[in-house]
């Protein structure tokens, strides 16, 4: 492959406007079924199994095409792919909003994760390649994450209200939302500063086993809730192909991925990180709508009430963010953010039947400010340093890393919960087994970045 660079345009308002819907539109995406899976169920009929399906299918498309999306978008053009996956991303979104049957809904979300492993690297790519590193660009990734970070915590809210009228608009919103951004980025994403043309050395065999093994590794992941053996061979096999596509690099005169990028220290870290604390965040957020709406008997608008405290990250992440990392460094910034995660989640863990408002208050804002300070500097960590033709594949690694996290948190907490569940219990006790998990998590990804906090402060 024989890559041209030039210059790349400078990233207007519009543009950055542009990319902050669009991460905004694939967070929303991500939590709003969630909450609306009853009335899903109710309308449509479906079966447990079906219903996890609709949420593991969007997993596996995102999870498993994320890495090649990425290498895509610094090869073939960063606003090209990135304009092209969102229009896919409009058409399945409408589709979805249409289903009569499970199988579309299966269909539908599963190429939308598609859409979104190609849409959201070259995003993010589009960002880092266009502003230099330093204060400037630290200011633009922080407003992206923080924007993005607003859409994860705020689409548990807007699917609740959503669902409350119709689970369809949790399909049909994302369609108007795209068509939206869609138009105006047509009009103001500057153009793609590298141009690519085939020469014969294209990485197909790495392209094939890397895609192959994400695939693998994200049926494995999403399957560990219903039990260890189901999934044992499917992660297996992805672990083994993980292994072919390094043989493969190594060799490869052109590698879709340079091992060399993980050398980088806090860009593993980063990954690591991410993948722990957005886990955690996933699966704990689960557990309190479960408690919620099944044991607790609440409707999706109550449901909503308890979680809005969370969206504070829509406001905090892109003003409290961006003078603490010019401040304190990125690492620092991030094990704060996680300790204060950590804290929200030990505070819920004596969780009972009879909890008020105010006794669960206390956990949501700390997870929501928790996030607002971990998201956008991880994304900082994950990127700085990263040669401009690579940022689209540090992009989809760091990407990866959430999209695992939130399928592992998922299947994680759900598998615990059925094991500690007990015939005529309330469902309390196995909840409260399955809230260690987020709290493990929580610790563990604390633990990765005190690791990187006596070297010099980064992002800076």
């Amino acid at each position: 492959m024989t890559v041209t660079r030039v210059q790349p345009s400078r990233l207007g308002i519009g543009a950055l406007f542009v990319l902050c819907g669009a991460i905004f539109l694939e967070a929303i995406d991500i939590t709003m079924l969630n909450v609306a899976l009853p009335a899903v169920r109710a309308e449509l009929g479906l079966s447990t199994a079906m219903l996890s399906g609709a949420v593991s299918a969007y997993v596996l498309g995102y999870g498993g095409l994320m890495l090649l999306g990425g290498r895509v978008a610094d090869l073939l053009g960063r606003r090209r792919v990135f304009l092209a996956s969102l229009a896919v991303f409009l058409v399945f979104s409408a589709l979805g909003g249409f289903a009569g049957e499970g199988w579309t809904l299966l269909v539908a979300r599963f190429v939308k994760g598609v859409a979104a492993a190609f849409m959201t690297p070259a995003g993010l790519s589009l960002i880092t390649t266009a502003v230099p590193e330093g204060r400037q660009r630290n200011r633009a990734l922080l407003i992206y994450a923080g924007v993005g970070a607003g859409g994860y915590s705020l689409g548990l809210v807007i699917g609740a209200l959503l669902a409350a009228v119709d689970w369809r608009w949790v399909f049909f919103a994302p369609a108007v939302l795209s068509g939206l951004i869609l138009a105006l980025g047509l009009a103001v994403l500057p153009r793609d500063g590298v141009v690519a043309r085939p020469d014969g050395r294209t990485d197909l065999a790495g392209a094939i086993t890397i895609t192959s093994a994400m695939l693998l590794l994200a049926y494995g992941v999403v399957r560990l809730e219903h039990g260890l053996a189901g999934s044992l061979g499917a992660l297996l096999g992805g672990l083994v192909l993980v292994g072919v596509f390094v043989l493969v690099e190594r060799r490869s005169a052109a590698p879709l991925v340079r091992l060399g990028i993980f050398a980088s220290a806090p860009l593993v870290r980063a990954n690591l990180a991410a993948l722990l604390f957005v886990g955690s965040f996933f699966g704990f957020f689960f557990l309190v709508t479960l408690y919620l709406q099944e044991l607790r008997g609440w409707s999706a608008l109550q449901t909503a009430s308890v979680l809005v405290l969370a969206g504070v990250d829509a406001i905090l992440a892109p003003t409290l963010a961006p003078p603490l990392v010019n401040r304190f460094g990125t690492a620092r910034v991030v094990f704060g953010g996680i300790l204060l995660g950590t804290l929200g989640y030990l505070l819920f863990l004596p969780v009972g039947l009879d909890w008020t408002y105010l006794a669960m208050f206390p956990s949501t804002l700390l997870l929501g400010l928790a996030f607002s300070l971990v998201y956008g500097p991880l994304t900082i960590a994950a990127t700085d340093g990263v040669a401009a033709d690579e940022q689209g594949l540090a992009s989809g690694l760091l990407n990866t890393s959430i999209q695992f996290g939130t399928a592992l948190g998922l299947s994680a907490v759900t598998a615990v919960s059925v094991a500690a569940g007990t015939p005529g219990d309330s469902g309390l006790d196995a909840l409260r087994a399955a809230l260690w998990i987020p709290l493990a998590g929580a610790a563990l990804a604390a633990l990765i970045i005190a690791t990187g906090l006596r070297r010099p402060v980064e992002g800076r």
